[in-house]
C-alpha cells in the first residue's frame, strides 16, 4: 500500500519512523454527468476570471480570502516553515482508557508502518506498552494543511491511528431529543429486550453493501442490452396501530426469520391442543336408531359365539373393525360381541327399535359365521 506521510512518533525522548497509510477504502460506486441528449460528458474547467482562459494543474496555488475579498497567495514553502512540533511528527500527548473517546469524534483511520529496521525495536516497544495498559494513545498531527487530533490503539500486530475531531468541532445534541413528556412502561421495555435479544449480535464480516451490488447489477444489464432488473415487491403489513402491537409484530418477524416459534414475547406458549375428529359412522342395510341399552345385544352375542372357530375368527375381525366406531365394553369378556352389536345398531334411541335391530344384525353374523360344506 502507498503512504501518504512520512514523519515519526514522537514517544517521550523515543522518535519512531513510521509511514502513513490509508486503512479504509471506499468501494462507492461513481458516477459522472452526461448530457441527456447525446451521451457526452459534462467536465468542469478551471478558469482563471482575470484571463479568462483554462489553467493546467501546475499553475493552481494557495490562497486565504480575506474579510474584504483580498486574495492572500501562500505557498508550500511558507507552510512548511510553521512553527510547529507536529509539521512532520506525531506527537503522543496523552494516554487514556478507550472509553474516554467519544465515538463521534473519531474520523479517518491510518495504519503506521514501521519506517525501515531502525523503527522495529522502539515500535514493537509501543505496541506491547499500549496493550499491556489496555489504553490508548492520544496525539497530535499535522497534515493536509491542518493540526489533527488522532488515537493510537493496537489492531493485531500494527498501531493503527484514528483521526478525531477537535472537542469543539462536535455540536452539542440540544433540541434532538422530543420534548414532549413521554412515560414508557415496563412491559414495552420487556418487549423491546426480548426484540434485542433476537435480533441478537451478527458478524460484521457477514455485512455487505446490497446496495452497490445491485447498483452494479443494473450497469450490466444495461451494458448487455437487458432490461434491468426490477425490484421485488415490498411484502404487504398490516397497519400498526400502537406500539406494543409494533413491538411483538417485530419480534414474531424476527423470530420467524430465524425459523423460530412465533409466540408473542409477552404472553407463555400455550399448550398444544389435540385436534379432535369425529369418526365416519357406518351405517349398514336396515340400520336403525341407536340402542340406549345392551342386555339384548349381549345375548345375541352369545348365540354367534357357539359357532366353529373358524367362524369365530372372521367374526373376531369382524368386532375389530367394528370397534374402532364404537366405545369399548366395561367388561372385557363382552368386548367382541358388543362391537359387534354397535356396528349394527348405530343410532338407535329406542329399545324396541334398537331390539329388532340387534336380531337382524346377529342372524346376519352367524350366517357369515357358518363354515361351507366340503364335497367329499
Amino acid at each position: 500500500m502507498r503512504s501518504i506521510w512520512n514523519g515519526a512518533i514522537s514517544f517521550g525522548l523515543v522518535s519512531i519512523p513510521i509511514k502513513l497509510v490509508n486503512a479504509t477504502e471506499s468501494h462507492s460506486i461513481s458516477f459522472r454527468q452526461i448530457h441527456t441528449e447525446d451521451g457526452g460528458r459534462i467536465r468542469y474547467r478551471k478558469v482563471c476570471e482575470l484571463e479568462e482562459r483554462e489553467v493546467t494543474s501546475a499553475e493552481i496555488g494557495k490562497g486565504y480570502e480575506d474579510a474584504d475579498g483580498t486574495i492572500i497567495p501562500i505557498t508550500d514553502e511558507d507552510l512548511s516553515h510553521l512553527p510547529l512540533p507536529t509539521a512532520k511528527t506525531i506527537e503522543i500527548v496523552a494516554f487514556v482508557p478507550a472509553d474516554r473517546i467519544d465515538p463521534l469524534q473519531m474520523d479517518a483511520a491510518y495504519y503506521l508502518q514501521a519506517g525501515g529496521a531502525p523503527a522495529a525495536k522502539p515500535y514493537t516497544l509501543l505496541r506491547e506498552a499500549l496493550k499491556r495498559s489496555n489504553k490508548v494513545a492520544i496525539a497530535k498531527y499535522a497534515l493536509r494543511g491542518r493540526e489533527r487530533l488522532g488515537m493510537l490503539r493496537v489492531v493485531g500486530e500494527a498501531i493503527a491511528m484514528h483521526g478525531l475531531l477537535w472537542p469543539d468541532e462536535v455540536r452539542a445534541p440540544e433540541g434532538m431529543a422530543p420534548d414532549t413528556s413521554v412515560t414508557v412502561r415496563d412491559n414495552e421495555l420487556d418487549l423491546a429486550d426480548a426484540l434485542m435479544d433476537t435480533l441478537g449480535e451478527v458478524d460484521l464480516e457477514d455485512l455487505h453493501d446490497e446496495y452497490r451490488e445491485a447498483v452494479e447489477e443494473v450497469v450490466a444489464a444495461k451494458a448487455a442490452g437487458e432490461a434491468p432488473p426490477e425490484a421485488p415487491a415490498a411484502p404487504s403489513s398490516g397497519k400498526v396501530l400502537d406500539l406494543m402491537a409494533a413491538l411483538e409484530k417485530s419480534v414474531r418477524a424476527a423470530k420467524e426469520s430465524r425459523g423460530e416459534a412465533s409466540h408473542s414475547a409477552q404472553e407463555p406458549e400455550a399448550a398444544e391442543e389435540a385436534e379432535v375428529r369425529r369418526l365416519p359412522q357406518r351405517r349398514s342395510a336396515g340400520a336403525s336408531p341407536k340402542q340406549t341399552g345392551g342386555k339384548k345385544s349381549t345375548s345375541t352375542a352369545k348365540k354367534s359365539t357357539a359357532a366353529p372357530r373358524k367362524s369365530t375368527a372372521k367374526s373376531t375381525q369382524s368386532a375389530k373393525k367394528t370397534t374402532a366406531s364404537g366405545s369399548t365394553a366395561k367388561k372385557t369378556a363382552a368386548k367382541k360381541t358388543t362391537s359387534t352389536a354397535k356396528k349394527t345398531t348405530a343410532g338407535a334411541s329406542a329399545k324396541s327399535t334398537a331390539g329388532r335391530s340387534a336380531k337382524t344384525a346377529a342372524k346376519k353374523t352367524a350366517k357369515k359365521a357358518t363354515p361351507r360344506k366340503r364335497t367329499a
